[in-house]
């Protein structure tokens, strides 16, 4: 809810994009110019790292809307968890500074799909995130990649997930819902 406001005008542009005809393909970047609020800084005064994720979540929602596929997930009763993400950054983005969000589909496997996002200045990349999100069905199980690719096709020229995001996600993956997790500090 904290980018709710944002999140609708991100959507409504989107689909305006869409109809002047400025579909995206889904193997191609999407873009949203942003700018830092004093919602989104800390007492440092600059953007709060939790922040980051929640709007490259708004390069998502681009993303999802001018491929086409959040269309296809509503008609579907698919939806999108976010299963594991990490984020670097290199440079603080301040008060008022403007910066481009850049989203792109980076691949999948059986489980997951991958995207990358970037906080992006004059061409300078200042943060950014790749995200691991597993495609659910509103009535129950996981979506297979066959049945999302009947739906949307399968993106022609879409890489192979490079290996050291499939490490970090073996490396970084808690045991499944139906087994235990204790929280022990071994």
């Amino acid at each position: 809810m904290n980018v709710i406001w944002r999140t609708l005008l991100v959507t409504i542009g989107a689909r305006l994009r869409m109809r002047l005809g400025r579909r995206l393909g889904p193997t191609e970047v999407g873009r949203i110019r942003l700018t830092t609020l004093p919602t989104d800084i800390d007492v440092l005064r600059h953007m709060n790292n939790g922040r980051y994720l929640s709007l490259f979540d708004l390069g998502r929602w681009d993303l999802l809307t001018r491929t086409g596929m959040a269309d296809a997930m509503r008609r579907h009763g698919w939806y999108a968890v976010v299963s594991s993400e990490t984020i670097t950054f290199r440079k603080s983005l301040e008060l008022w500074q403007q910066f481009v969000v850049e989203s792109r589909l980076i691949g999948h496997d059986d489980k997951a799909i991958y995207l990358e996002h970037r906080a992006v200045v004059d061409g300078e990349v200042y943060a950014r995130a790749i995200i691991r999100a597993r495609m659910l069905k509103r009535s129950g199980g996981t979506l297979s990649h066959d049945e999302l690719f009947a739906a949307v096709g399968r993106p022609e020229g879409l890489p192979d997930v490079e290996p050291w995001v499939h490490e970090w996600a073996a490396a970084s993956a808690l045991p499944s819902t139906r087994a235990a997790a204790p929280s022990s500090w071994s």
